[in-house]
């Protein structure tokens, strides 16, 4: 049997692109997910930062200013401090669920970015679905609580639990009607579609006035959603000891630290893109311009894109003195009070903004 050396050659070739095709695949779905992950981290420093710069104005008191120039590695300094700390397992305690809540409330709230457009071009995953993935991924948060304050095998660390999940089921609702209410006026459930949708009239084509009741509503619920104060019942000190949190130490307890700030970072970027008209901006934008000067097209793409970031990203760090300024001025509302506030006020405000907004758009036909 003679071989032929040029077919040899062809099939070793032919494995080689494949090969390479593989990796090349592989890395076109790591690199942005790596990069999305790496954004995330800075933007909860930042949070953590602000939020205590922030808080030392409003007390008339000097902030961290030790770790770092101004105190901006403060939040770095305190994640270190943790990573070395001893896990503690509780004797009696369910060591599995112990275990795992603090993964899976971390996890869900990081698939929600995924559909987070940061520009045109740049969101990770641009889904028909987009809002409603991210208001189911984030329901199953609750449920890593529930199991954290359960395997516990604490008290105070189960009725925290209840309490999470109790909150979460009483102001998902009004949530999801807000949100309905804006897909009926973008025809669409893609973020990227309800983005587009506001662009057409410039800033006041933003949903935040067409819809400022449901921006309230909104608003109101995605903090309890988050459990900052004056919604911070599962983990109240004065009742609750820490909460789920009582029996935690170490990385995990580090865990539910970055989960409370990356969910109010993404609810803080869902405002942005639902009411406040994402990287859309109603000025003449500098990258086309440049464009035009270089008559580059590739030069407007990119410029575009970096505004586009920009834009999206000054607007939620604006948002984000609200909750912030709200955390460190209201006290904490009573248990009562808080069910009562989401099924007797927020629902039925919620749904006659829904039935207000199909009204409207049924006349428009």
């Amino acid at each position: 049997m003679i071989i032929d050396i040029t077919e040899v050659q062809d099939i070793n070739s032919f494995y080689r692109v494949e090969s390479f095709k593989g990796v090349y695949g592989i890395l076109w779905v790591l690199v942005p997910i790596l990069t999305l992950v790496l954004g995330i981290t800075i933007g909860v420093l930042v949070i953590v930062w602000l939020e205590r710069e922030i808080s030392a104005g409003l007390q008339q008191r000097i902030g961290p200013e030790y770790a770092g120039p101004l105190g901006v590695l403060q939040a770095l300094a305190d994640g270190t401090k943790l990573l070395f700390k001893e896990n503690i397992l509780p004797s009696r305690g369910d060591t599995r669920l112990f275990s795992i809540g603090p993964s899976i409330a971390v996890i869900s709230i990081l698939l929600s970015y995924s559909v987070i457009p940061f520009d045109y071009h740049l969101v990770l995953s641009d889904l028909n679905i987009g809002v409603f993935l991210w208001i189911s991924v984030s329901s199953i948060a609750p449920i890593g609580l529930l199991m954290s304050g359960y395997g516990s095998n604490n008290k105070y660390s189960f009725l925290g639990g209840l309490r999470a999940a109790a909150q979460s089921i009483n102001y998902e609702i009004p949530l999801t009607l807000c949100v309905l209410a804006i897909s009926l006026l973008s025809n669409s459930l893609s973020t990227v579609d309800i983005v587009e949708a506001q662009s057409k009239y410039g800033f006041w084509g933003w949903n935040l006035w067409r819809q400022p009741i449901g921006f309230i509503v909104f608003l109101i619920s995605s903090l309890a959603e988050c459990e900052r104060l004056p919604f911070d019942l599962p983990e109240a000190e004065e009742e609750l000891v820490a909460g789920y949190q009582t029996e935690y130490s170490g990385i995990k307890f580090g865990l539910f630290y970055v989960a409370s700030y990356l969910n109010l970072l993404v609810s803080s970027l869902f405002v942005t893109v639902l009411y406040l008209g994402g990287w859309n901006i109603s000025i003449s934008s500098p990258y086309i311009l440049v464009g035009e000067l270089f008559e580059i097209n590739k030069a407007r793409e990119v410029f575009g894109t970096t505004i586009g970031i920009f834009i999206t990203l000054v607007k939620t760090y604006l948002f984000l003195f609200i909750p912030i300024t709200i955390r460190w001025t209201l006290p904490r509302l009573r248990m009562d009070q808080l069910l009562n506030l989401g099924w007797k006020f927020l629902l039925p405000i919620s749904l006659g903004n829904l039935l207000l907004t199909t009204s409207f758009q049924l006349l428009s036909l």
